[in-house]
């Protein structure tokens, strides 16, 4: 099932899907004098909640690529500290005390 679901969003972020849409969408509403409407709407909030999935999906994995990208950065360097390295998957309050604690050094580090 993911596969299946990281394709779609695979395809659905790239313009032919978008294409798709627009032609699925312009299909909808030819069939709105066919007296329709009902099966219409139905259909279309279900391709929102489809659509809006998706682009949470392919949200998700470019900010896991990203994610891995900082961290390998971050394990490769010598002098950084390992700490933060999945910092990503803490509780927001931990998150938000790294943060600040950074964010604190690296303003005592301009002050030197």
């Amino acid at each position: 099932m993911n596969q299946f679901l990281f394709r779609m969003a695979d395809f659905l972020s790239r313009p032919p899907g978008f294409y798709f849409i627009i032609v699925a969408m312009i299909v909808s509403t030819a069939l709105v004098p066919f007296g329709l409407t009902n099966v219409i709407t139905y259909a279309l909030s279900v391709a929102a909640i489809v659509i809006t999935s998706v682009v949470l999906i392919q949200g998700y994995r470019d900010t896991a690529a990203i994610h891995a990208k900082l961290d390998e950065i971050i394990v490769s360097m010598r002098e950084t500290r390992n700490e933060v390295v999945g910092l990503e998957h803490e509780q927001p309050e931990r998150i938000a005390a790294a943060v600040e604690r950074l964010e604190a050094e690296a303003v005592n580090q301009t002050r030197a």
